[in-house]
């Protein structure tokens, strides 16, 4: 008994480690300046947002579309992400200080 308890709890466990891992968009990964590692994907059914995620870290930042001169421009006010084309750069907002700069796909 105890040993059909403890194979649905690790079935318990597995399918909900799933279902907090999956959805959305496939990440988007681009590499800036620096070697800095940045991903990113557009919010399911949200044309106005982004989700970041930065290299060494687990945090995602959902971002909001706001106006731009050029390209599109994305912040929470923590975190600036501005992609132009094929190309971006993330920094952040609050202190303008940049985390990297000619972000883009790996090899292009």
């Amino acid at each position: 008994m105890l040993k059909q308890g403890c194979g649905a709890f690790v079935l318990l466990a597995l399918l909900s480690g799933c279902a907090t891992q999956s959805g959305g968009a496939p990440w988007t990964h681009w590499v800036c300046d620096g070697d800095i590692d940045l991903h990113w994907r557009p919010v399911e059914g949200a044309a106005d947002q982004v989700e970041v995620r930065l290299e060494g870290t687990e945090r995602v930042y959902q971002l909001h579309r706001q106006e731009a001169g050029s390209g599109a421009f994305y912040t929470d006010g923590q975190l600036a992400f501005h992609s132009k084309g094929k190309q971006g750069l993330v920094y952040w907002a609050q202190t303008d200080e940049l985390i990297g700069r000619g972000c883009k796909a790996p090899g292009k």
